[in-house]
């Protein structure tokens, strides 16, 4: 072995020596952390000092939240179905089939069927019989205010009876909406000219009675009672002539005694004659005559009315559909241009969309109607108003759903605690309500608040004195204490208003809300929460 050789070796042993030195003490060095002497562990061990933990007295506005989920989706849908039992032949629909979306309202015209309209009138009742002459009832009665409604004039509103001025708004209606009013059918015209036939008959009738009888009552005009009494005069004079013969004849004018008694004849009747003028007339039967002729004029005029009143514009029940509650959204149809009326044609719904959420008694009593609140949307609070609130039906088995005439199902409702809040959204944008509908969101809805920056403390720093009241300890810069005396206010998201105190307080003053360390101080810390918690209730 060489000498060069013997060098190498040595110095790897000394590295190696070396290595092995420096992580023996690195091994001693972790060891001797690890080991603790007796006085250290109790030392260790033993409870940290106790302390205040302290909070400055803060100036903010406070404000107390009621927070509810809400489905959004559109109110009330209900199937839409025609009347075609009417209807001339097939029930097929010839246009005005609206799309999904669309909206409809007073007057407008749902579809068209067989060439004629189908119009929806705002109504709870539903079409079941067409509206004509002679027809009442509260379906003529909800007519007239759906006319009303529109500002067309359909007669009084109060009575149920169609007669001419429900079928004028009807004429008017028609117009509106572009379409020609219903007529009556040939033969009812026909029927109305026989009856003005009658009527003209009846009139000339009673006309010519009333005549004579009227000449009757005014008896022989002055021209006729001078001829009878010419007849008179001059009968007067053959009676005298010829009893002048028989009183004195001659051979050439012997006595004619038959001659004498025919001028006494004639004389007997013109005086008659002319008594019977003098004297009134027995107008007893052309009386009767004309009550006779006027009764069968008026029979005439009533059958007139009567076909008059049949011509009347209809409304026929396969031309119109009452909706509640509109305008109305078009969900979905179910009938083409050029298919047959089978069913419903379509379903509707709230033209607006609603949110309807679920409250308890306790949030629902600080709730009232027109209060507002805000939800949102892709970081945008979008305002919304409460529009009902109502007790949610009660689910209780045996129970009526609520309609008994004893409204033991509102009383079961209440008694559930829960309440249904209805609200209603501000104007969407047509993207925001198609990102809306059929979801679920978060309202919130402010129900009081200090309407500015009050002094306020966590609810932490509330503690109960002997009598009750409310009191805060504020530490002092010595790191002594002060239990004050304050009266609060409103208490909201884990904060109270400061009224007043018995001693000054102001923003930036400490309060302690709870000790750290020992089990002393982790017992006052419990009860300094329980107290808490009972302010916090009664500030609520």
């Amino acid at each position: 072995m060489s000498a060069r050789t013997r060098i190498s070796g040595s110095r790897r042993t000394i590295v190696v020596l070396a290595v092995v030195a420096v992580a023996s003490l690195l091994t001693g060095v972790g060891l001797s952390r690890l080991v603790q002497s007796p006085g250290a562990a109790a030392a260790e061990a033993a409870p940290p000092k106790a302390g205040p933990i302290t909070v400055p007295v803060e100036s903010r506005v406070i404000a107390n939240d009621v927070v509810l989920r809400g489905d959004v989706g559109y109110e009330d849908p209900v199937p839409v179905r025609v009347e075609t039992g009417e209807v001339q032949g097939r029930a097929v629909v010839t246009g005005q089939v609206p799309e999904v979306g669309a909206t409809l309202d007073a007057a407008s015209v749902a579809l068209e069927v067989a060439g004629r309209p189908v119009i929806v009138l705002p109504g709870d009742l539903p079409t079941y019989r067409t509206l004509r002459a002679g027809v009442s009832g509260p379906d003529v009665r909800q007519l007239k205010a759906a006319l009303a409604a529109l500002g067309i004039n359909g007669g009084d509103p109060s009575t149920d009876d169609y007669d001419d001025a429900a079928a004028a708004g009807v004429r008017a209606l028609y117009q509106r909406v572009g379409y020609e009013a219903p007529s009556a059918t040939d033969d009812l015209a026909a029927a109305v000219k026989s009856a003005q036939e009658g009527v003209t008959s009846a009139e000339e009738a009673l006309a010519s009675a009333r005549r004579e009888l009227d000449t009757a009552k005014a008896g022989p005009a002055a021209s006729r009672l001078r001829e009878l009494d010419s007849a008179v005069t001059v009968a007067r004079i053959a009676v005298e002539d010829a009893q002048a013969v028989c009183n004195a004849p001659t051979e050439d004018q012997p006595c004619d005694r038959a001659a004498l008694a025919r001028a006494q004849g004639d004389l007997d009747v013109a005086l008659l004659t002319r008594d019977e003028a003098d004297n009134p007339a027995d107008t007893t039967a052309l009386a009767a005559a004309v009550t006779s002729a006027a009764a069968r004029l008026t029979e005439a005029k009533a059958d007139l009315s009567t076909a008059k009143q049949a011509t009347l514009t209809p409304l026929p029940a396969s031309e119109v559909v009452f909706m509640a509650a509109l305008p109305r959204r078009v969900d979905d149809v179910t009938v083409t241009r050029g298919g047959t009326v089978e069913g419903a044609v379509m379903s509707v719904s709230g033209a607006t969309l609603e949110i309807v959420g679920s409250a308890a008694k306790t949030d629902a009593d600080l709730l009232t109607v027109g209060a507002t609140g805000t939800i949102l949307l892709d970081d945008q609070e979008i305002p919304v108003s409460i529009t009902a609130i109502a007790p949610e039906e009660a689910a209780a088995e045996g129970s009526d759903g609520g309609t008994g005439g004893d409204g033991s199902g509102d009383q079961q409702a209440k008694a559930s605690g829960r309440f249904a809040v209805t609200f209603s959204p501000a104007s969407l944008t047509p993207e925001q309500v198609t990102t809306l509908q059929g979801t679920n969101v978060r309202i919130r809805i402010p129900v009081s608040s200090t309407g500015g920056e009050v002094l306020a403390v966590p609810l932490a720093a509330l503690t109960a004195g002997p009598g009750g009241e409310s009191r805060v300890e504020v530490a002092g810069k010595d790191g002594a204490s002060e239990l004050v005396t304050v009266t609060t206010g409103l208490a909201a998201q884990g904060y109270v208003e400061i009224v007043s105190s018995a001693s000054p307080l102001g923003e930036g003053d400490l309060v302690v809300v709870g000790v750290s360390g020992g089990d002393e101080a982790a017992g006052k810390d419990a009860s300094s929460q329980e107290s808490t918690e009972d302010e916090d209730g009664a500030a609520g």
